[in-house]
């Protein structure tokens, strides 16, 4: 459900110096951009719970202590057409109310307006799996949608 979301209202995604970065409520996507006719045995990767590290022809260019958990198992990573790296990252925790700020906790975090957006952008898709006869991908949202929006659990019987 969440790639049919996705295709339907965009991504919101954070550019870093080597890319970029976005997530879903479930996932978290890196893209790395690297020289064209890199070869997978030119990559490294390392994916943890809580860290992660990527080397490219023998330089870093991520490592650190991701913003929050993730299932290591689930984690994987890909070379596109020899010039760009997807990682993709299964979050821990999947509600909503899980936005991350920043992809590592010291660095590449999004910018207000960016976290602003992304924080949207989950709680339309949580409001998406709880509603799945609508289609919120062109909703326009105004008010409390900090942590995933407002908690409407009280009027479920």
């Amino acid at each position: 459900m969440s790639a049919n979301f996705e295709e339907r209202s965009g991504i919101v995604s954070c550019t870093t110096p080597w890319g970029c970065w976005y997530q879903t409520m479930e996932e978290v996507f890196i893209e790395v951009h690297v020289p064209p006719g890199t070869q997978a045995r030119d990559i490294h990767c390392k994916l943890g719970s809580r860290d992660i590290r990527l080397t490219v022809q023998g330089k870093d260019v991520i490592k650190g202590k991701l913003f929050d958990s993730t299932i290591s198992d689930e984690g994987t990573w890909t070379l596109e057409d020899r010039k760009l790296i997807r990682i993709i990252l299964t979050k821990s925790n999947r509600n909503a109310g899980n936005c991350w700020t920043s992809l590592l906790e010291e660095e590449y975090s999004a910018d207000p307006l960016v976290q602003d957006q992304m924080q949207k952008k989950l709680t339309l898709e949580r409001f998406q799996r709880e509603n799945p006869g609508f289609d919120f991908s062109g909703a326009e949202l105004s008010g409390n949608y900090s942590k995933g929006g407002p908690d409407f659990s009280f009027t479920e019987k």
